[in-house]
């Protein structure tokens, strides 16, 4: 996502590092351990492009998540457990070409207003991607305001994101590893100053080392509301394109142009997921949870 002419470019640019993910530099010694992490964590400076990304990943802690409890909030491990299932892997076949003919890798996921289901969508469309063998898939809880996917996916989040995003804490303190494919951010504290937060060029470097040390596939971003704040705006110039979906029982027209108008010439729309809304002539559910 760099501009042309951007100088140094991100794969030699020297930056400081707690053990993989840029962070800021401790002020009373060169190295400190981190009894909680039981890891050395360094203060010097390191070219990213010394850390392998599958070292990075084997670092992450690895997580099991309860079927039942996935299930029950409608997350679709196996996609043979519903036709809703089966309907993500249709979706994230066509994001992921979308994606990589336009050689992007991030996108947002996000809705007119609350209770749409992009949370949902979002877990899904993660999960779904990271069934791909030997792809990597980034989730990241963005909905700063009102954290969530912790909850969907039964998980202890490790703390607050946005101590990752301003380069306080590193990455391997924050997000954790489903298998090997999927990673997630998951976030334990709302953030009132949420736009910000993402406003902020520590944002950018905070995404841009997601680039560089996981070297994902496909970065997921659940976002918040786009017509509640400004929230989703503040992400312009740190996302490829948006997902909006909308919900069958309580979005309305006039919310899909609005967020239409939101986004012409600032962020690219790839398209809209229409959440319970049942469609007739097929005769089966599109999609259907919160």
């Amino acid at each position: 996502m760099a501009e042309e002419g951007d100088a140094p470019s991100r794969r030699n640019r020297l930056m400081p590092v707690s053990v993989f993910r840029p962070g800021k530099v401790p002020a009373l010694r060169s190295r400190l351990p981190d009894n909680t992490l039981s890891r050395d964590v360094f203060s010097d400076t390191y070219p990213l492009a010394l850390f392998s990304p599958a070292r990075v990943w084997e670092s992450l802690t690895a997580i099991s998540l309860d079927g039942d409890h996935l299930a029950g909030n409608g997350l679709f491990s196996n996609p043979d457990q519903s036709l809703a299932g089966t309907a993500f892997d249709i979706l994230r076949t066509r994001v992921s070409q979308a994606m990589t003919e336009r050689g992007w890798k991030r996108i947002g996921i996000t809705s007119p207003t609350h209770g749409c289901g992009k949370s949902f969508t979002a877990a899904n469309l993660a999960m779904a991607l990271a069934r791909r063998p030997g792809s990597r898939t980034v989730l990241l809880d963005l909905d700063l305001r009102r954290p969530g996917l912790h909850n969907l996916f039964g998980a202890t989040p490790g703390g607050a994101l946005r101590d990752f995003l301003d380069g306080t804490q590193p990455m391997e303190s924050r997000f954790v590893r489903v298998g090997r494919t999927l990673a997630i951010g998951f976030n334990s504290e709302a953030a009132a100053d949420a736009g910000d937060i993402l406003h902020s060029a520590e944002t950018t470097q905070a995404l841009e080392s997601i680039d560089q040390l996981l070297d994902p596939d496909i970065m997921v971003l659940d976002l918040p509301p786009a017509l509640v704040s400004d929230d989703v705006l503040a992400m312009r110039g740190k996302l490829d394109a948006v997902l909006v979906v909308v919900d069958g029982k309580q979005s309305t027209a006039k919310d899909i142009r609005a967020c239409e108008a939101l986004f012409e010439n600032r962020i690219p729309l790839m398209g809209v997921v229409l959440n319970r809304a049942q469609d007739r002539g097929l005769g089966r559910l599109r999609y259907g949870q919160d």
